[in-house]
């Protein structure tokens, strides 16, 4: 079967550099979404844990519950428990959310400051605010989140401006509604490299954790490594004569005779369909025959075990999508280990 391996070296070494720009291992919040980008939601679980993260940011309750035992500390961006989590603090995401939450749920006000996508505009802080004390929820953070902080615009200078703004409304109203120790937080793994004071409460970090960040060499991000390789284990080979067309459609006509290999990996385990197109090459020069079939791919040569990638970003050209993309299409039934 296709398999995962994890690089806990690779991983401690991006959270050395992450925690050098927060200042404090304790402001990293580890984003665990999405089955950890794709890596395996409790296999990264573990490692943070073990290097002395204690927050973390997921998408659903369910997820929330599944880590609470590794995290003090865990928000969820997206659902609505049905019995809150004791750890976990739940996103209002708009005001009509609010009545969604059970009393005494812990939550935290997302403020739209230029994504346009979630989060209250700033003219209604005042009634989310009143709106949550209402409903008698218990407010814990105010956060935001930025739309460009990768690309070199003057965009996250004033989105970073807008939330400045945004965090003095939000403290004099906390004292007006009586919520204490608020914490404050916008940066995402891109806006973290753009800023050299750091002085929120967390940074709420993904990509850079598992070294696939991609921003102008002008941030000086440079020394991520990726955390995660692919491999697939070959299922037959066969020596095929010039003029010889693999797979469905015949689309892989071969110039001289060579040996092809299957391996049990495909469109059904992650592998994306449009790499076909696109001359797909493995890390070691191995060239994709064909296309990609559901369970099955196949490559020139008679290696047992291909590593299909590396970094998801270098794979991410030949999908001409995004590393997060090739990350998260990886399915969870194959086998994650840490090395």
């Amino acid at each position: 079967m296709a398999y995962i391996i994890l690089n806990k070296n690779n991983f401690f070494n991006n959270l050395d550099i992450i925690a050098n720009r927060t200042k404090s291992v304790d402001k990293i919040a580890l984003v665990l979404k999405d089955n950890a980008y794709g890596h395996g939601l409790l296999e990264m679980a573990t490692m943070a844990s073990e290097y002395g993260i204690t927050k973390a940011v997921v998408q659903t309750s369910a997820e929330a519950d599944a880590i609470e035992s590794f995290f003090d500390s865990i928000l969820v961006l997206a659902d609505t428990p049905k019995s809150a989590n004791q750890k976990a603090s739940y996103t209002i995401n708009g005001l009509k959310s609010i009545e969604k939450f059970a009393k005494g749920t812990k939550v935290e006000l997302k403020v739209d400051t230029g994504m346009h996508r979630n989060g209250v505009n700033i003219s209604e802080l005042e009634e989310a605010f009143a709106n949550i004390k209402r409903a008698g929820l218990l407010l814990a953070g105010v956060f935001t989140h930025h739309r460009s902080a990768d690309e070199l615009t003057s965009e996250w200078f004033w989105q970073k401006e807008t939330f400045k703004t945004v965090k003095q409304k939000a403290r004099e109203l906390a004292c007006e509604f009586g919520f204490e120790n608020l914490r404050f937080h916008s940066c995402n793994s891109a806006a973290l490299f753009r800023d050299n004071d750091f002085d929120e409460d967390m940074a709420r970090v993904g990509i850079a954790a598992y070294g696939c960040l991609e921003l102008p060499r002008a941030f000086g991000a440079e020394d991520f490594k990726p955390v995660l390789s692919l491999f697939a284990s070959k299922n037959s080979s066969r020596l095929l004569k010039a003029g010889a067309r693999v797979g469905y459609g015949g689309d892989g006509t071969l110039v001289q005779d060579s040996i092809v290999s299957n391996y049990d990996f495909g469109y059904g385990d992650g592998f994306l369909r449009i790499c076909t197109k696109n001359g797909y090459k493995t890390p070691k020069g191995v060239d994709l025959v064909g296309r990609i079939s559901m369970d099955n791919s196949s490559f020139l040569g008679t290696q047992e075990e291909l590593l299909i990638f590396d970094d998801a970003r270098v794979a991410a050209k030949y999908a001409q999508t995004i590393s997060y993309e090739v990350l998260t299409s990886l399915k969870s039934h194959l086998e994650r280990t840490i090395v």
